[in-house]
């Protein structure tokens, strides 16, 4: 007991070890569909979805535990929402790599991540990209996978006359994703902890009394992660195509990162007297060397998880709190016979409201100057119509670099911006 109270420093962060614990369990309850969903998706890419839900168990196991032990924050990680989908339904599907080159593209950001966290010009990095830009990304991935989540329910479909229009709303696939998010949403609310797993269990429960979806069983011994793990294509990932590809990971994860450790510590009151962050650079190591490890246990870029702060909410307030989390993603290994037994229309409803929370970054716009709304915006939007987020990524790095500069604003547009939006119109003119 000494020695953890020494470790983690508990009693200078006015915590003790149940406080933890009983946070810990709060923060995994509220990611806990990961398991479930980040498998659906990428089996999608046609990786195997039982080796997957390995590797996304191993994945959060690994990236929270080096985020207790290195950064010591209540941080919580697995696969990101949003780099998921763009490995599967943009790298994979869209483009055309296999999931092999998809998971070495990852690994190398990883490692840029890895790289770039031990240098001096990881805050340089970070603040170097304009917070409009940031927040349109932000959105532009919600409103993605948004729409991956209506397909996928069969409440949008494909149309010849118009790309897409209404699906059958009288379906049972359509009703029950319907059902699951509003009860999802509702119990959000009413700041009911668990609020997604219940939803989607919810609806999931309705299609096995129906006979509209498998019951699998609760436990089992886990599956065989062979199908996934180590299986990374390095040399594919060397592919001058795949540029792009690593660099929307590499800023994606970064943003991610970033973002989302200020949000959780700025609630925890864990910032130092400058506003800025403790242990940073091994708070940023954690997170990228998990997304290397993920992508060696095969799956896409793991990133610190905003959920955290239900946490934090709870009295966490070290890394004894991811810890835990990770401890529980472990003994989550066992339940895949219960994650595959979650339909597609399920997980759908979960995936619609990440998108709702993600959405949101679009209120904070600074929409009274349009130099800086205006390529948020065509960021958020090109990202679902062009079914890409490294389009999208693109397009907003290019559009916001050519106002400033027809505007006579070029001096308020960092270096940074500059040079991506150059990559992206060669990428956009010769790939």
């Amino acid at each position: 007991m000494k020695s953890i109270e020494h470790f983690f420093q508990l009693s200078a962060h006015n915590s003790n070890l149940k406080t933890e614990v009983v946070a810990g369990c709060t923060t995994f309850l509220t990611l806990a569909y990961i398991i479930a969903v980040n498998p659906s998706i990428l089996s999608q890419a046609g990786m195997d979805f039982g080796a997957v839900f390995v590797a996304t168990c191993l994945a959060g196991a690994t990236g929270s535990i080096l985020m207790g032990l290195l950064g010591n924050y209540p941080i919580a990680q697995a696969p990101g929402m949003g780099q998921n989908a763009f490995f599967a339904f943009t790298i994979v599907l869209s483009m055309g790599h296999t999931w092999q080159a998809a998971l070495g593209a990852v690994f190398l950001s990883g490692v840029l991540f890895v790289i770039l966290s031990a240098l001096p010009v990881r805050e340089w990095l970070i603040n170097a990209i304009p917070k409009n830009l940031k927040l349109g990304i932000s959105a532009g991935i919600g409103l993605f996978i948004g729409f991956i989540a209506l397909t996928n329910a069969g409440i949008v479909v494909d149309n010849p006359a118009t790309l897409v229009s209404l699906g059958d709303l009288t379906q049972f696939g359509p009703i029950l994703c319907i059902v699951g998010f509003v009860i999802i949403a509702a119990l959000t609310a009413r700041n009911i902890n668990g609020a997604v797993i219940i939803g989607m269990l919810a609806a999931t429960a309705v299609g096995w009394v129906t006979g509209h979806a498998e019951f699998k069983g609760f436990t089992a011994l886990p599956p065989s992660p062979a199908p996934v793990m180590f299986q990374l294509d390095l040399a594919a990932a060397f592919d001058v195509s795949m540029v792009t590809v690593i660099l929307t990971l590499l800023m994606v994860d970064i943003f991610d990162t970033a973002g989302t450790m200020v949000g959780v510590a700025t609630r925890g009151n864990l910032l130092d007297k400058q506003g800025r962050l403790p242990r940073l650079g091994k708070a940023l190591l954690s997170d990228s060397s998990a997304t290397v490890l993920g992508a060696l246990v095969g799956t896409s870029s793991t990133t610190s998880y905003i959920e955290s702060a239900a946490g934090v909410e709870a009295g966490g307030r070290t890394g004894l709190t991811a810890i835990v989390v990770g401890i529980l993603f472990l003994l989550c290994l066992f339940l895949s016979p219960l994650a595959q037994s979650i339909p597609a229309y399920a997980t759908a409803s979960a995936l619609l409201f990440v998108a709702c929370l993600m959405a949101r970054g679009l209120a904070d716009l600074d929409w009274d100057d349009l130099t800086e709304a205006a390529p948020a915006v065509v960021t958020a939007l090109a990202m679902p119509l062009s079914f890409s987020i490294a389009d999208g990524i693109g397009f907003g790095f290019i559009t916001y670099a050519a106002i400033k500069i027809l505007s006579g604003r070029q001096k308020t547009c960092p270096i940074a911006v500059y040079v991506i939006a150059a990559v992206f119109t060669l990428k956009f003119a010769f790939l």
